[in-house]
C-alpha cells in the first residue's frame, strides 16, 4: 500500500491502521501531512526534542506523543486542522466560535 491507496488517505473513523515506510522525518512529515485532512497524528520517539519538532511540523489539530487517544474533557482545546472537524471544543479556543467581534466608534 502507499500514501494514494483511498484508506491512506480518507478520514476513516474505525479500526482500520495504515503503516507506510518512509526514510527519515522529513519524508514522514511529508507523507503525513499530504491529505486534506488533520484531525490527529501520533508521534513515537524516545527523543522529546524530536516529539516537540515532528509535533510542531504536523498539520494535525492534536498531536499524541508516545499515545493515541488520548482525550481531554478538560481545558484542552480539541479539533482538527484543513477539513477536519469544524472549530474547536474545550479551552478558551472554544470562544471563537461563539464571538463575533464589532467594533464601534462614536465621535462625541
Amino acid at each position: 500500500m502507499d500514501n494514494t491507496s483511498r484508506v491512506a488517505r480518507d478520514e476513516i473513523f474505525g479500526p482500520i491502521a495504515v503503516l507506510l515506510p518512509f526514510q527519515d522525518a522529513e519524508e514522514a512529515v511529508r507523507i503525513a501531512n499530504d491529505t486534506v485532512y488533520g484531525l490527529a497524528a501520533a508521534v513515537f520517539t524516545k527523543d522529546l526534542s524530536r516529539a516537540h519538532t515532528m509535533a510542531d511540523r504536523l498539520q494535525a489539530g492534536t498531536v499524541w506523543v508516545n499515545t493515541v487517544n488520548q482525550m481531554s474533557s478538560g481545558p484542552l482545546p480539541f479539533g482538527g486542522f484543513k477539513q477536519s472537524g469544524i472549530g474547536r471544543e474545550h479551552g478558551t479556543d472554544v470562544l471563537d466560535a461563539y464571538t463575533e467581534t464589532k467594533a464601534v466608534v462614536v465621535n462625541l
